[in-house]
């Protein structure tokens, strides 16, 4: 008997490695180290706030001050009475950053369609980078110290930054169809992690000097980093005469790569309320509109997922070092490099969950099960002892259950869901359905950020766990009528090769 069109993916994982050639390693190389550069340097800053905080706060309550230091040199850096006031404000920045981060990522999704991407991302690490200089390291070295200075930086920085993930995610959406992607986009989706640890790592080498230079390190690098981007990249294969997704000869497999995540192989085409594919007599793709993108079945719901999600993650990214560092007493320096173990629990589970996503070809329920897990790993973590081993541990199966999910959401699950079949295969729609749902989650990150320097201020941290758990929760909650769908289709396809056999 015929099977249904769910059922006849199976081979689809077989020819990942015979397409590949070496112009995908090197699109995967140059997209995952520019992104890396990007995550770097935002690391940098939450792995230098207590020094921050430290040069801004009277030497009175500065411990660490140099005690021969000019009262006139001191006193133009003294911005705030006391180190809770400075905490508060780094978190503002943190917040700042989020959201303008957050409008970026709607613009830039928009602007990488109809831009050439290589453009974009290039002009958007160089530029942060310059920025990133100014702000750290240029207004130590000339002695200027001004909050809202800093707060207009980090603006700028928030939206050239936000030109990275909509333009990489939709470069690796171009070479790497469904074939494998759970597994590939969860490899490749370490980059964050990867740059979070390159930047913790290079942070702690310098810090010794002065915060400035590890501004001025991670600066260089991404902005070098841009140059190569600008020289070496190719943003579709059709650049070097390769044919594009859904153009090969395995028809099969494309044609389940523009599948949406939330069909039903026995829907009706009438139940698609919301077509946005215009009459075009020569089937040349064009970019969808921002309203268009949200109308795609799983945007809105994923967005609004990730929204919650991002806001935890982040908020480990943010404030993990500076956690570690009030909480237990512990130097900077040695919080800054044991924070890089949530960072390899979140490289782990997001190739491993996007793996089994891949076996399974289903995603929402391997994210339920990983965030289910998640919560039991807060509230282990939370209670974790004044003891370094124990803590990493802890930390790195807190980023396995947390990361993992948030990779595999802002990077597979996003060009699943920009190459659906209401917009056949249409690259146009990877980077400002990626820009709709990585911007959402940003808006949730930095609201989440404001909120967690306050809680900590107010109450404890424990309550800030308490609120990781909440917003996990709450994850699950979004997410759950895909869940229950794709556990439905599951069955149904399990029902129907019992039949077949």
């Amino acid at each position: 008997m015929a099977l249904p069109g769910s059922l006849r993916r199976q081979p689809a994982n077989r020819g990942i490695v015979s397409r590949c050639t070496h112009h995908h390693v090197v699109v995967f190389l140059l997209t995952f180290f520019s992104y890396s550069l990007l995550h770097a340097s935002r690391k940098t800053f939450s792995n230098v706030k207590v020094s921050i905080s430290s040069q801004w706060t009277p030497s009175c309550l500065n411990s660490t001050a140099p005690e021969l230091r000019p009262y006139e040199l001191w006193n133009s850096s003294h911005l705030f009475p006391n180190p809770e006031e400075a905490t508060l404000f780094l978190g503002t920045l943190d917040t700042i950053f989020l959201f303008s981060y957050a409008v970026g990522l709607f613009i830039s999704g928009i602007v990488g369609d109809r831009l050439n991407l290589r453009w974009v991302l290039s002009f958007g690490m160089c530029s942060s980078a310059l920025v990133v200089f100014f702000f750290g390291t240029l207004t130590e070295w000339l002695h200027f110290y001004n909050k809202w200075f800093y707060c207009c930086l980090w603006v700028v920085n928030g939206l050239l930054q936000s030109t990275g993930w909509p333009c990489v995610v939709a470069v690796m959406g171009n070479w790497f169809g469904k074939a494998g992607r759970g597994f590939v986009f969860g490899l490749w989706s370490a980059c964050a992690s990867v740059g979070n640890i390159l930047g913790a790592f290079l942070a702690s080498c310098v810090l010794k000097y002065g915060y400035e230079y590890a501004f001025l390190v991670t600066a260089s690098v991404q902005f070098a980093g841009g140059v190569v981007v600008f020289f070496g990249l190719l943003t579709s294969p059709k650049e070097v005469g390769l044919p594009e997704l859904g153009a090969d000869e395995d028809g099969a497999v494309e044609e389940d790569a523009n599948r949406p995540l939330m069909s039903n192989d026995d829907a009706d085409d009438d139940d698609l309320n919301c077509s946005i594919q215009a009459p075009d007599a020569d089937n040349q793709p064009k970019a969808i509109g921002f309203f268009q993108a949200c109308c795609l079945p799983g945007v809105v719901l994923y967005s609004l997922a990730y929204a919650c999600l991002k806001l935890v993650n982040y908020s480990f990214f943010f404030w993990l070092p500076f956690y570690l560092s009030i909480n237990f007493g512990w130097k900077e320096a040695e919080a800054d490099q044991l924070s890089i173990w949530y960072d390899v629990g979140g490289i782990v589970g997001g190739t491993i969950q996007g793996l089994i996503s891949d076996v399974l070809q289903k995603r929402a329920p391997v994210l339920a099960i990983s965030l289910l897990f998640a919560v039991g790993s807060l509230f282990g973590y939370s209670r974790s002892p004044n003891n370094k081993p124990i803590n990493a541990v802890l930390m790195a199966i807190t980023g396995f259950f947390i990361g993992g999910p948030s990779n595999m959401i802002s990077s597979a699950i996003s060009a699943d869901l920009g190459r659906q079949d209401l917009v056949k295969g249409n690259s146009e729609a990877l980077a400002t359905v990626t820009g709709i749902v990585d911007g959402t989650g940003s808006i949730g990150a930095a609201v989440g950020q404001y909120l967690v320097s306050l809680i900590q201020e107010h109450l404890e941290w424990m309550w800030v766990f308490y609120f990781f758990i909440l917003m996990t929760s709450l994850t699950i909650l979004f997410i759950s009528p895909l869940i229950v769908r794709e556990i439905k289709l599951l069955l149904h396809e399990r029902r129907l090769r019992m039949l077949a056999e």
